[in-house]
């Protein structure tokens, strides 16, 4: 679906680039994207119709977007987020009076006819999704293992306090000294992986009674401690598809559960449903 300019166009050659795809019945809504400045360089945010579907489109400069441009701005993380940032706010704009599915970013197409033979050819596609996610929000819910005090044994030689000898040298720690600060070790380790078991558990707990509520959902990568670090460490990182009737029921279920569990929970949303768009 994504087309990249390539090296032999002219510099100022004009490339569709496609944000999002909405209902035709919505065409009519040109308000919703009027004013929006979409990606940098680029012109009008307009409405582009085809048939029963109207993509959200802007015409780009190609030379923005070759190969080489794209990577190079990848490894720039501000210039990214710039980018990521313009495309999510005419997505979001899109989907604030009606369902849109979200393309992903940098979707681009030679030319609006090709966009319209797109949108033809995967109309099937996007009218499943559409109805699938009408009405409908992201949420992110991720959960924490709980914070605890530092447990890390003292070293062997904090075990036990040396053994002077008469003339005032310094001699070896006790012979078990070793042997208890290997002990000791065994049981801070045992005690994490308790608590370890025990977080995941109400991870579970957590994931399932979210689940019951959601229409969809989808469980993420969670993101383990920094090395050195004593920041929280994620057992559950997911994403939900609910209702919108049912937003307030889902921070209340949200609420309970952390009371029940002891958990630290993050909620957060609603969201325009990107992690929903692409499993129909």
């Amino acid at each position: 679906m994504t087309y990249r300019a390539q090296r032999d166009q002219a510099p100022d050659t004009g490339v569709t680039y496609v944000f999002a795809v909405c209902r035709g019945t919505r065409a009519t809504h040109t308000a919703d994207v009027a004013g929006l400045v979409g990606m940098p360089g680029g012109a009008a945010v307009r409405l582009l119709p085809s048939g029963p579907l109207t993509a959200v489109v802007q015409t780009v400069p190609a030379a923005d977007f070759t190969d080489e441009v794209w990577q190079a701005r990848l490894s720039d993380p501000r210039e990214i987020e710039r980018y990521a940032r313009a495309h999510h706010e005419v997505v979001s704009a899109a989907a604030a009076h009606g369902p849109a599915v979200p393309l992903p970013l940098a979707t681009l197409y030679h030319d609006d006819d090709r966009a319209r033979r797109a949108l033809d050819d995967e109309a099937h596609r996007f009218h499943r999704v559409l109805k699938r996610i009408a009405h409908h929000a992201e949420w992110g819910v991720k959960v924490y293992e709980p914070a605890t005090a530092s447990e890390e044994p003292a070293t062997a030689s904090e075990e036990t306090e040396p053994v002077t000898s008469g003339g005032g040298g310094r001699e070896a720690p006790a012979a078990g000294a070793g042997l208890a600060y290997l002990n000791r070790r065994r049981g801070v380790q045992e005690r994490r992986e308790r608590r370890r078991e025990q977080a995941l558990s109400v991870a579970e707990s957590v994931d399932a009674g979210l689940r019951e509520l959601a229409a969809a959902s989808r469980r993420l990568r969670t993101h383990g401690a920094v090395p050195g670090g004593d920041g929280p460490v994620h057992v559950l990182n997911a994403t939900y598809l609910v209702a919108e009737h049912r937003s307030e029921e889902l921070g209340s279920l949200v609420r309970g559960l952390g009371e029940r569990t002891g958990a630290r929970i993050e909620l957060t949303g609603p969201w325009v449903p990107y992690s929903f768009v692409g499993e129909v």
